[in-house]
């Protein structure tokens, strides 16, 4: 299956669902938090290389397993997105393996 991670067009650029892997260890940690936590690294680093920062993200979709888990990833969107103010959209679904709990695909922009 073909994808990129992230495609830049003109001003914007479209990042893939980004699971909570950590991609030096090949690891999936326990817990929301820390899998938000790497979802949102990877995103940084995707964007980086694309030119864009976290603070040219204009809109969100979270996708978590378990709409009981929003109370500990609250604390770290809030603390990633809190002067970003994207628009945002969080959705409740089975993701492809079990061990992830949220996946995080961003759309920025840079006009």
């Amino acid at each position: 299956m073909g994808y990129s991670r992230a495609v830049v067009k003109g001003g914007w650029c479209f990042v893939s669902g980004v699971t909570g892997y950590d991609y030096a260890t090949m690891a999936m940690p326990e817990g929301i938090a820390a899998q938000a936590r790497n979802c949102l690294a990877t995103i940084g680093r995707v964007l980086d290389e694309a030119g864009f920062t976290m603070a040219d993200i204009v809109r969100v979709q979270y996708t978590l397993t378990d709409a009981a888990l929003v109370a500990d990833l609250a604390p770290v969107l809030g603390a990633a997105f809190a002067e970003v103010r994207p628009a945002a959209t969080m959705v409740v679904a089975g993701l492809i393996s079990p061990e992830m709990l949220v996946e995080i695909e961003v759309t920025a922009f840079m006009g």
